[in-house]
Order: structure tokens, then sequence, then C-alpha cells
């Protein structure tokens, strides 16, 4: 480094998360073996998002920017031996998007220092990231609450002379939820045929849109839960859970180049038939007060204390049963197994929550069973794909891990095929499947 011993900024308490229209503040801390001229010290606050066509592509096909402040800190002078430091501070906008880390784009913040040294001389910079959490209240997300619905006719032909009919029909029991929150998933399968049906799949899959001039669609299943099939001339139905791992919000409001969505998606095999339950990710859980009501479900109903099979572990942490489902009434039904689930560690038991694995920011409410004691350590959302927890305090901040059982990383490719809808397609599409309960 030259004449410098130490170049280093540090934010005040070690914070490394902010939220939008809040202060930034720290040092910049300099430390010289001998007297160093200067002609100007000056930090910048920057915020950023770029994206590529080429995954982890070291320069961007686009990019834009949302605020680019610069603060002079020392102008014409020298630094003598010894310790110096600058202190700065920079008010973040109000509108900036939450930070997010994908492998074919970042948003990003930094704050920059550098010292500007006479012609000739060696000029020094250093910088530091931060993070910026713009929470999605997803009380503000209309019809929020009201489960997402969808059902699906299937006909095929087997034995080649005979026919046969399939209806494939799920819901959620929300529209929005928050990391560490269960997803209460109701499957029914009518299967009218003299056949047997494969597997039944729910996945929780993310989709990430990189908007560039030939737009790039990342596909990556979060979680997944696998059913047994359905005989033939059978009704099924099938109840299964999904707990929220720590994920980015949906949307990601204030940037254009991109943007997120999640999906539920059943799926069922031989014959196959799929149904897409659109569903927002947000940091504020839905407020389901008594002057809040949850809607009324459909009029197909799944009996509320319908035998489950026996030595099936359940895949999530005890919920209440879902209060009504959508068996058509009076058809005898079956419960079906669940075979597999991606967030059972390998002893075939549910995963653990951990509590400090998720948000501790003001204001985001978590469920009565994952609240953190007093003694947990508390720790900050995880604000993207690939970013990991921090601690906050007066500590050097930490990486840290999630006691969540994930899939494997990203799978991606360019131009999928059939990608998911978007949530508004999904509602507007005249030929769509997707009927929401009014």
């Amino acid at each position: 480094m030259g004449k410098l011993q130490e170049f280093d900024i540090t934010f005040t308490n070690n914070k490394v998360v902010y939220s939008p229209g809040e202060s930034i503040c720290g040092n910049v801390k300099i430390r010289t073996g001998h007297s160093l001229q200067y002609k100007a010290i000056k930090v910048y606050c920057q915020g950023s998002c770029g994206i590529s066509n080429k995954m982890n592509e070291a320069s961007w096909a686009l990019e834009e920017q949302y605020f680019n402040s610069t603060l002079s800190v020392a102008d014409k002078g020298t630094l003598v031996a010894g310790e110096h430091s600058f202190p700065f501070q920079f008010l973040l906008p109000v509108a900036a998007p939450t930070s997010f880390e994908g492998p074919f784009g970042k948003i990003t913040y930094r704050v920059r220092v550098a010292i500007d040294t006479p012609r000739f001389s060696k000029d020094y910079k250093a910088q530091r990231a931060f993070y910026l959490l713009n929470l999605l209240n997803l009380n503000e997300v209309p019809e929020i609450e009201h489960p997402s619905y969808a059902v699906t006719t299937k006909k095929f032909s087997y034995l080649l002379v005979k026919t046969g009919t399939l209806m494939l029909k799920a819901r959620s029991d929300l529209r929005g939820y928050i990391p560490g929150q269960v997803i209460k998933l109701a499957t029914e399968i009518h299967n009218k045929s003299g056949k047997d049906t494969g597997y039944v799949l729910a996945s929780l899959i993310q989709k990430v849109t990189y908007k560039t001039k030939r737009p790039v669609v990342d596909l990556r299943t979060i979680a997944e839960v696998e059913g047994a099939g359905v005989k033939g001339g059978k009704h099924a139905e099938w109840r299964e859970q999904i707990i929220v791992p720590p994920l980015p919000q949906s949307a990601l409001a204030g940037c254009s180049l991109i943007h997120i969505d999640y999906f539920i998606q059943v799926s069922l095999k031989s014959p196959d038939a799929v149904v897409t339950l659109p569903i927002y990710i947000g940091n504020i859980a839905v407020n389901l007060s008594p002057s809040r009501p949850m809607p009324p479900t459909p009029d197909h109903r799944i009996a509320p204390n319908a035998p489950s099979a026996a030595g099936v572990t359940p895949s999530a942490p005890p919920v209440e049963e879902l209060e009504e489902g959508m068996c058509a009434g009076g058809v005898a039904s079956e419960a079906l197994p669940t075979k597999s689930h991606s967030q059972q560690d390998p002893s075939g038991q549910p995963v653990t929550m951990s509590p400090s694995a998720f948000s501790q920011a003001p204001g985001v409410a978590l469920p009565p069973g994952l609240r953190p004691d007093a003694s947990a350590p508390l720790f900050c959302v995880s604000t993207g794909a690939t970013i990991p927890f921090f601690t906050e305090g007066n500590v050097t901040p930490v990486p840290t891990s999630c006691s969540l059982i994930l899939p494997p990383e990203y799978s991606s490719w360019d131009y999928p095929h059939e990608p998911p809808p978007t949530y508004e397609e999904s509602c507007s599409s005249a030929n769509s499947t997707f009927n929401s309960i009014q």
C-alpha cells in the first residue's frame, strides 16, 4: 500500500443493512508511516444495478443507477505520519430497491473513498459494500389474504381404445408469505379412468427475469414435495406444507432491470397435468386480524378431519389444519401419502427452524412459534440469492448459515420454452385456468 499502513472504511456500529430514507454514517480510517501529500480526499456513496446475458459475466450489458453522492472530507494538504479519521454521512433515497445478487445481475450498494494525490504520485482507493432492504408489506397487495386457486381437466387415451378424464385442483391458504411462514397446500385429484396416475409433485419456484434486449429467464426450484399416485377410478386428497426459506422479496420495486416472481406448481405425471399458483414473498406478514378475516373458500370442500396416511412424517412444524377444502360433497375420497420432501433431513424428520435465521427488521412479523428468545443472536434479512446473513451490533460482521436444507444451486437456461406466467398474466389471460377466489 506504499505510504499507507491502513486505509479502510467503517460503518457506525458495524451496521451493514439499511432502509431507504435512512442515513448511513461511518469513518474513513487512514494510518501513514510517512507524510502524504494529497489534492483531495473524497467519499462516494453509490447504488446501481447491472445485468448480463451470460452467467457471472464481469461486464454488464445494461446498467441503471439509483444514486451517486460525493462528499469531500479534505481539500489539498498533507497527511502527517500517524492515524487520521474522517467522518462521513449520506442520506439514502426512499425509492432505492432492495439489494439482490443473482447469476445474471446484481443490485449493489457501496461506499468508496479515493485519495487524489499530486501528479505522478499513486492514487489510493478503498470501498465497502452495504445492503439495502426496502420492505415489502404484503398487506399493501390487493386481495393478498385470499387463497390462490387453480384447476385443470385432462382428457387422455389409454389401452388404445379407452379414454379417461382427470381433474387436478390445488389451493394455497394465502397469496403472500414471509420467510419462516408455512404454505399450507391442498390438492384434489379426480381420476375418472381405469388407469393409475403417476406421482404428484408440488414445487415452490422462483422466476427471475433479467430484462436485457433478449430477456434471460432464470428458474430455480426452492423446495419440492412428492406424493403418491392415484388409483384408477379414485378421488384423492393431498395436504402438504412448505416452509418458506430466506428468499429475496417479490418484484424488487424501484428496479426496472430485474423482476422476481414466485409460484407454487402442482404437477401430475402420467397423464401430464399442471396447475400454477402465483404467490408473493414479502417482509411484513399478512395481518389476518378479526377485522380482516380469512375469506371464504370454494364450494368444493375437503373434510376437515380427513385421515392421514399412517407412518407419514409431517414435512413442517404442526400447524392448524385448513378450515375448509375442495372435495366435491358426497364423494368418497382417500388421503394421499407423501413420499419425499426436500425440506426433510436425511433421517426423514422435518427440518428444525432456527428463529435467528429470519428477519429481525423493525415491523417484520414472525409466526408465533418462530419468535426468537432473548438469548438468540439477531440476524439481518437475507437480501439476495447469494448474500449471506450478518450479525448486528458492536461486532465485526461475519457470515452465518441457515439450518434449512435447500436443493442444488441455480439451474439456468437462457430461453425456457414455457416459463411460468407473471402474476398479472395469470389473472388477466382470457384462457387462464387460474381462478381467483372472489
